[in-house]
């Protein structure tokens, strides 16, 4: 199919020399389909899934897991109690402004804080993470947010102009 000259060759340009991106968003929700991991490294996925668990009010869960990331690659001592402490008054602590559900309440406790290391979420992480994949996540791919997004991308898809670049692609990988 000629979308794969435009994920497997991105730089393809224009008539007028510019990148193609106006069907960088193709990839988008076939991608975001196939494996939630696919979903959390694309950031207009991640916009689109807090978008649709902000209405199931259940967006705590991302953006935990999402802090845990950045928590992930955070630097030095000092930044990482501050992060660490940052997570938990967040989203672990009995008075978090956005707890998150975790498994037996298998929190840390603050005195943890004192001695962060970048995998100490890792296992509420994993938690979080399997919430959204055997739950959210299903749902987010029948929701009208994902649907239409799908068919605006199909429909792009199909156009005279989607199909006229396809055939300059086409012709500049077949020569």
């Amino acid at each position: 199919r000629w979308w794969f000259f435009l994920v497997f060759f991105p730089e393809i340009n224009d008539s007028e020399g510019h990148p193609s991106s106006s069907h960088q968003t193709l990839k988008g929700t076939s991608k975001w389909a196939a494996s939630l991991e696919n979903l959390l490294e694309d950031p207009e996925g991640v916009k689109r899934f807090r978008e649709f668990l902000k209405k199931e009010f259940s967006e705590e869960n991302v953006l935990f897991w999402l802090a845990c990331e950045e928590f992930k690659k955070t630097q030095g001592k000092k930044q990482m109690q501050e992060k660490a402490k940052e997570i938990y008054m967040t989203f672990l602590s009995s008075k978090a402004s956005s707890q998150v559900n975790v498994e037996g309440q298998s929190r840390l406790n603050e005195t943890i804080l004192e001695t962060p290391h970048p995998l100490m979420f890792q296992k509420l992480q994993d938690q979080i993470f399997n919430l959204m994949k055997y739950d959210s996540y299903s749902r987010f791919l029948k929701s009208d947010i994902f649907l239409n997004l799908k068919k605006c991308e199909e429909q792009e898809e199909n156009s005279p102009e989607a199909q006229t670049a396809a055939k300059r692609a086409s012709r500049i990988y077949n020569t």
